[in-house]
């Protein structure tokens, strides 16, 4: 195997390397950050009735590790995007610099594509719902329609 073709696998073994990472960071900010923050509440607990401050923390907890869990997450689109040598199309403007008016339709990029980030994103969402839609009516008890002998 010459060094072109080893360069070609450690490139794909890297992309697909940081795909799964971007996917399992995807899941884990609706699954994983919840049920660590709810961990973390549970350690603060000591009685066995729910005290304000172990739902604080909870509440803290939550939103440091998905901020956390984001912050890896663009980290990794970053890394992603240079191994690729993919460039953004859409230009980020400051709020202030903004026209009064709106967007100019001329400054509105043609065929931008979503990112691999903002295509994970929509799998998960897409995936969370499904996956609800189908406990929700198959699965759980209805409170509104007793009558379905689902208990």
């Amino acid at each position: 195997m010459d060094t072109h073709e080893q360069h070609g696998i450690r490139w794909r073994l890297r992309k697909v390397g940081l795909l799964v990472g971007m996917a399992l960071t995807s899941v884990n900010i609706w699954t994983g950050s919840p049920l660590m923050a709810l961990w973390i509440g549970s350690r603060v607990q000591t009685t066995g009735t729910t005290s304000l401050g172990a739902i604080g923390v909870v509440a803290v907890a939550l939103a440091a590790i998905s901020l956390g869990l984001i912050q890896v997450l663009g980290i990794m689109q970053a890394a992603y995007d240079r191994l690729t040598g993919h460039r953004r199309a859409v230009r980020r403007t400051l709020p202030w610099m903004r026209s009064m008016r709106g967007e100019r339709p001329h400054e509105q990029p043609e065929g931008v594509r979503p990112s691999a980030t903002e295509l994970m994103l929509i799998v998960c969402v897409v995936v969370a719902v499904i996956a609800f839609e189908i406990w929700f009516f198959f699965y759980s008890g209805s409170p509104i329609d007793s009558r379905s002998g689902r208990q």
